[in-house]
């Protein structure tokens, strides 16, 4: 009787975990809100090779749509801006963000790509 009180004490966490988990997903202060209803009204396209982005710094401004273009052209990678939660992966991937906030956001390889791997950092601006 005691083990099947513990099974359904350790289910209903486990519901009420996951259910707290997808409700609590949102957040009031979003840095960016992806969107692909909105026309952009500026394009930035990152392009990575291996162990490098093509820049260090790129730049956005604050309020404004912008298509973000990742393109790999040498080894394998990704993308993440966990800042202005931005993933993009693959050889050619993209999304219309909005940037809700200005500062400056850790752009970093999202897939492990080798020994430089670690040194795969770039940032984002937006002003």
């Amino acid at each position: 009787m005691i083990i099947v009180k513990k099974i359904v004490a350790f289910l209903m966490s486990s519901v009420l975990l996951l259910v707290l988990a997808a409700c609590g997903s949102g957040s009031a202060s979003n840095s960016s809100a992806e969107v692909s209803h909105v026309k952009p009204e500026a394009e930035l396209v990152i392009e990575a090779t291996n162990y490098t982005f093509d820049q260090n710094e790129y730049h956005l401004k604050k309020d404004v749509p912008v298509k973000i273009t990742f393109k790999s052209s040498e080894g394998n990678h990704g993308m993440l801006v966990p800042g202005l939660k931005l993933q993009l992966k693959g050889k050619e991937d993209s999304a219309v963000i909005i940037p809700k906030e200005t500062g400056e956001f850790e752009l970093s390889c999202s897939v492990m790509c080798g020994t430089g791997h670690s040194a795969m950092i770039s940032k984002i601006i937006v002003e």
